[in-house]
């Protein structure tokens, strides 16, 4: 079954809670007004991940002048593990190219296993840490990949 990445907008901002409210703890969870006030914004876009017309993830991100960031990554859990978050942060690395960016930011959970596998196989650099980032506190690592390369695998 193939997976098909779409655009999406402020208008899907109760789904895109859904999904996120899924992936993430309830004290990390955003909610649908969040979510559409930053897709309303300027150089924001989403991209969303759907698999035989069910969602399976999405990707939410800025591009501005030559750098972009992916603020949020969400793929619901019982489709983690099979490849959306690759398909979506290729996805975003190719929008993200097309608005003119050539780098691409964005911040981790140093805990976050999974996470930092896909970004390392992504070729993804760590240039920063900002301590005691998230409310757990845990360490943010700031990492950054090149665009225009290929995403592995």
């Amino acid at each position: 079954m193939a997976t098909r990445i779409e655009a999406i907008g402020a208008e899907a901002a109760a789904l895109l809670a859904t999904i996120h409210a899924e992936a993430f703890p309830a004290n990390q969870a955003w909610g649908a007004s969040a979510l559409g006030l930053m897709l309303g914004l300027p150089g924001h876009f989403g991209l969303i991940a759907i698999q035989q017309d069910q969602p399976l993830g999405f990707a939410l991100a800025r591009a501005q002048g030559p750098e972009a960031e992916i603020v949020t990554i969400a793929v619901r859990p019982a489709h983690q593990g099979q490849g959306v978050g690759r398909i979506l942060l290729k996805g975003v690395m190719d929008e993200a190219a097309r608005h003119g960016a050539l780098d691409l930011f964005l911040e981790v959970a140093e805990p976050n296993t999974a996470a930092r596998a896909l970004y390392a196989g992504a070729r993804a650099r760590e240039v920063g840490r900002r301590r005691r980032y998230y409310a757990d506190g845990a360490d943010a690592l700031v990492l950054r990949l090149g665009l225009g390369q290929d995403v592995p695998g």
